[in-house]
């Protein structure tokens, strides 16, 4: 969409949004009726697609209007390309949903992880990802020109299909206070997250020396070799070649260059050994397999690359913290270890971040030295790595406590006293914590629907629904895949389809290829552990969803007998005796599972009916496969952020960045300064999360907003028209 356009629809909803009338606005405690188009501002067309990936507890890519949808996101994975360095983004389709090397969902959809609430069981064992490699070399995808074609397409499949917030059981408000407009994420530098660690402190990064270490190479190890001479290197370390070794020439021979050489070829190359050699009066280092395959496969897999070469006394894990500007976490690891020519697995982390967004966050990696990883700051754009530290241990899933938001919504239609009324409200209330629009997908065929049917033990429905064609949006390879199956029910026919085989479509047709149609359990099983389970945790949101809102909706903002809270990790009842010893921020409701209890009331019987109405036994959640039983867990139902602070600001030029950021302040950049008045006023944000809380669901509380994307689609396309 040319800038001409966008400017021309940003006016037309800012004048758009004053329009609209009191009697438009959500009520609270309500239950909302079927979406309707209202008077409400579009934002930029691309701005819809943002990122539509979330993590729980953090926000995606979005540009929002009221009524926008916000997004957030969890379990991500990567997509390989370099993004330049931008300032400001028009919020397109983000890569991380188009199925491009990485794993996701039916038509590329994201992958949350679990749903993390306290588990029925504390000793319960986290689970583990498990990745299939891919041998096979995959293509980056399509052209810029494929993709602005598939965009416009999208947008008007988008019109017509998927879900709403109702469809899900989004459909209360706690709140009295009137909503009004914004735009979130008109820049991905207006939403930064960092991470509240195990300790209770906010990342930061505000160091980027490296640990003196005698034990370090010198600086020149990374500069030593040429371009040529490390490509060489690298074909030797992966048997790309039929070489057996690689020599490489000492031009100013002396006994230091050739100490720098060794040190680079075995630091940079791990798996490779070196040694000096004389030929025809000349010096080489020549570097070589020292014992084949095999030890280059325990190099690149095991947990001890090159031991004999990290020092006993330095631990083994080096600890840094990452910040990075529009990349998803796993995108992020992916790219740091292919410049440190390492695997993936060897880095750990306690929870994933968004990729619309700047993002501060702890890393763990095994045996590379910080003097390495901070090199990396001179070659990567949109990243930054400092705060080294080695410890004995590396991260894990879940150890944070939280995170840090600072969102700023830009364009605000709010009254001074609106904003006030607003914050004040979540402040002091919090917002209903309920599983966001992005848990369940962004196409036409939801994930619950397919939770659903593992549950059921319908394997044929499971496939159905993961493969067929659908419409709303998705890849121009996607919908030719799902053509071609349509057709000929031919796994590998329609696996040739696809450029790109890491998504879920090209991982279930490679296990139809492999175990036949007759055992589709197994075909499903080539799927990683934890997106598989995604579907059945997908499931449990929406019933929890509709459940909290049954319990708002009979019983209102107040803990009553029968309720459940938490005692530890047990859940009890609240007595009639007891129950003016609770607030509503104490109850908690259980996703549905074999080892939870239900609440002593109306909702109890609701959640029966709504099971048996799916055709499941509430009284026998276990599954014929052991992966898909639910055991269950609980979830608090209203959630009031910490260290909550906001401001209101003026501004006139929407491309300048309204609060520093940890590398603005490393560089010291001075902070914005603001004039009394401006075109344009931004509500500024700050507010803390725990782990498993939709940072959307709290905007979606202060601006009072749909944030499906069929609904948004359906009012901007309103305005286009």
């Amino acid at each position: 969409m040319s800038g001409r356009l966008r400017s021309w629809l940003f006016r037309v909803a800012f004048a758009a949004a004053a329009l609209l009338r009191p009697e438009q606005r959500a009520r609270p405690l309500a239950a909302r009726p079927v979406p309707r188009p209202r008077s409400q501002a579009p934002g930029s067309l691309k701005c819809f697609f943002g990122a539509l990936r979330m993590e729980m507890t953090e926000v995606t890519g979005v540009s929002l209007k009221r009524g926008s949808h916000a997004v957030e996101d969890n379990d991500c994975v990567a997509s390989a390309e370099e993004a330049k360095r931008q300032k400001v983004l028009d919020g397109g389709l983000t890569t991380g949903q188009d199925g491009l090397e990485h794993v996701s969902p039916p038509g590329g959809v994201d992958v949350p992880g679990p749903p993390t609430a306290v588990s029925a069981r504390e000793g319960r064992k986290n689970s583990d990802v498990q990745v299939e490699e891919e041998e096979e070399e995959e293509e980056d995808g399509l052209s810029e020109e494929g993709e602005e074609e598939e965009e416009a397409e999208s947008f008007a499949d988008m019109m017509k299909h998927g879900l709403t917030e109702l469809d899900v059981g989004i459909t209360k408000f706690v709140s009295s206070h009137q909503g009004f407009s914004g735009i979130l994420k008109e820049r991905y530098s207006d939403f930064v997250v960092h991470e509240i660690g195990k300790d209770g402190q906010i990342s930061h990064l505000d160091d980027l020396s490296v640990p003196v270490d005698e034990e370090d190479p010198s600086e020149d190890v990374f500069t030593v070799l040429t371009a040529e001479e490390k490509q060489r290197l690298e074909e030797l370390q992966l048997f790309k070649n039929k070489e057996t070794s690689v020599a490489i020439e000492v031009i100013e021979d002396t006994k230091e260059k050739r100490t720098v050489i060794h040190q680079a070829i075995k630091s940079l190359f791990p798996g490779l050994e070196t040694k000096t050699e004389d030929r025809e009066g000349k010096k080489y280092i020549v570097a070589y397999h020292a014992a084949g395959k095999k030890a280059l496969a325990k190099v690149r897999t095991a947990a001890d690359p090159r031991k004999h070469s990290w020092p006993k006394s330095r631990g083994s894990y080096c600890h840094f913290v990452l910040y990075k500007e529009n990349k998803d976490t796993m995108d992020a690891i992916n790219v740091l270890s292919k410049y440190l020519r390492v695997k993936p697995n060897i880095f750990s982390y306690m929870g994933t971040k968004d990729k619309r967004a700047i993002t501060v966050q702890e890393i763990a990696v095994l045996k590379i030295t910080a003097q390495r990883l901070a090199h990396l700051n001179k070659c990567l754009m949109n990243f930054k790595l400092g705060n080294f530290s080695y410890q004995k241990n590396p991260l894990k899933l879940g150890e944070l406590q939280g995170n840090h938001f600072t969102v700023v919504l830009r364009n605000i239609t709010g009254t001074d006293d609106q904003v006030q009324q607003a914050m004040n409200s979540l402040k002091e209330i919090g917002f209903i914590n309920y599983y966001g629009m992005q848990r369940f997908g962004t196409t036409a065929v939801p994930t619950y629907q397919v939770g659903r049917a593992i549950l059921q033990n319908s394997w044929t429905e499971v496939m159905d629904l993961i493969l067929k064609p659908r419409s709303g949006a998705e890849k121009g390879y996607l919908v030719k895949c799902r053509e071609e199956w349509a057709k000929t029910k031919d796994p590998a026919a329609a696996l040739r389809k696809l450029p790109v085989k890491r998504c879920v479509e090209g991982q279930l047709l490679r296990g139809l290829s492999k175990y036949g149609m007759k055992n589709i359990v197994s075909a499903f099983g080539i799927i990683p552990r934890n997106n598989r389970l995604m579907y059945i945790h997908s499931y449990q949101s929406y019933v929890w969803n509709n459940m909290v809102s049954k319990r708002i909706e009979e019983y209102g903002l107040k803990p009553v007998p029968g309720d459940l809270v938490l005692k530890g990790a047990t859940a009890t009842y609240i007595d009639e005796e007891d129950v003016n010893n609770y607030s509503i921020h104490d109850v908690v409701m259980p996703l549905p599972g074999f080892d939870v209890i239900y609440p002593k009331h109306k909702i109890s019987e609701a959640y029966r009916e709504m099971l048996k109405a799916d055709n499941l036994d509430i009284d026998n959640m276990r599954h014929k496969i052991r992966d898909y039983s639910l055991s269950g867990a609980y979830r608090k139902i209203i959630i009031r952020p910490q260290n909550v602070s906001w401001e209101v600001v003026a501004y006139d030029d929407p491309k300048i960045p309204l609060f520093n950021t940890d590398v603005d302040n490393l560089e010291g950049k001075p902070p914005p300064v603001f004039a009394s008045e401006g075109k344009y006023r931004a509500l500024k944000m700050d507010f803390s999360l725990p782990p498993s809380t939709y940072a959307t669901m709290a905007i979606r509380e202060v601006l009072k907003m749909d944030t499906s994307i069929k609904n948004q689609t359906q009012l901007n396309t309103t305005w286009l028209r």
